[in-house]
């Protein structure tokens, strides 16, 4: 397992080479991503950048797209089990009623 401190400098890593396969210098990429090249050094040496900076670098480059691959997919709701989940809650007898007469022997 990797340290957060090694996952860092792994991240900086491949966002300097998405980088450089853009063609982009450290002040171009910090100029698209409106964040200063500072801010671009530090990512890019994994030493404490901001998520601001990640999110911002990675739209400018285009690969944005992976952050939505570190959260799981909302489940789907449905308000139709949801109101089957109530009504069963709501129902404790399984057997249907009866109506009966008044005054109907027993």
């Amino acid at each position: 397992m990797r340290t957060p401190t090694e996952l860092e400098v792994a991240l900086g890593q491949g966002i300097r080479a998405r980088r450089i396969a853009a063609g982009l210098s450290q002040a171009e990429l910090a100029d698209r991503a409106n964040v200063s090249v500072g801010a671009i050094h530090h990512l890019e040496r994994g030493k404490g950048a901001s998520t601001k900076t990640l999110t911002r670098a990675l739209a400018a480059l285009g690969a944005d797209g992976w952050i939505d691959q570190l959260t799981p997919p909302p489940p789907a709701f449905n308000p139709l089990d949801l109101l089957e989940a109530r009504n069963r809650a709501a129902h404790v007898t399984t057997a249907p009623r009866v109506r009966r007469r008044s005054g109907a022997p027993r």
